[in-house]
């Protein structure tokens, strides 16, 4: 994929992300690293449903503008440094997702009570210490409490959730505020919440060659 398909991408993530319920306004970013270790990034504070291509920075691993006219998002630093220290990531979001900042009032695990966190988010998720926004010690707190998830909760902000690509990246996004919201209705029924047991992740693991379509050969 070129990187003007990719600012497409980019564009239309942060649409879908607002589909979703998972931010608000000019809530959030989206963010993609490029084959020469640059990184896409929306601009900050600009409405995605009248974001062009053109508006989408480039940045150097270091944070310099190599392209682009406006300034980048305000997380970028906290980005950058997710990008530095995991270098298997080639694409971020960030979000403002209720469900989870509830989630992290209340706790600092959600454990894997749903298929779907086994499938999409990959692992139990932490929630990291509260940083400002702008921060770079959000990334680095995300860093430290990634585990083997695909996402990491910031006390009462949002989450930064990540993949190989875009498209990874939102699944885990929704498929945890679906499992946060889960967990809130039975908490809030009364009852406690079990997780799934080490055997039904096992299990669940290995059901992947039944999902999806195969690919001709």
């Amino acid at each position: 994929m070129n990187q003007y398909m990719l600012r497409e991408e980019i564009i239309r993530c942060a649409k879908r992300m607002e589909e979703y319920g998972l931010i608000r306004l000019t809530g959030g970013n989206v963010s993609v690293r490029l084959p020469d270790d640059s990184v896409l990034v929306t601009p900050s504070a600009v409405d995605y449903r009248t974001m062009n291509t053109a508006d989408i920075v480039r940045l150097s691993m270091d944070g310099t503008v190599l392209e682009g006219k406006l300034r980048p998002s305000s997380d970028y630093r906290a980005l950058l440094y997710m990008y530095r220290h995991m270098p298997e990531v080639r694409a971020v979001i960030h979000t403002h997702q209720p469900m989870a900042v509830a989630f992290s009032l209340i706790t600092d695990q959600l454990p894997q009570i749903t298929t779907t966190m086994v499938d999409e988010v990959c692992g139990e998720v932490s929630v990291a210490p509260f940083t400002v926004s702008s921060d770079e010690g959000m990334g680095r707190l995300a860093v430290e409490s990634a585990g083997d998830a695909q996402a990491v909760i910031l006390k009462q902000h949002g989450v930064l959730a990540f993949g190989d690509d875009l498209e990874e990246a939102l699944s885990a996004a929704v498929y945890l505020e679906e499992s946060c919201r889960i967990y809130l209705m039975v908490r809030s029924a009364g009852f406690s919440v079990p997780a799934l047991t080490s055997e039904q992740i096992e299990a669940e693991n290995n059901t992947g060659e039944f999902y999806g379509q195969q690919q001709e050969e």
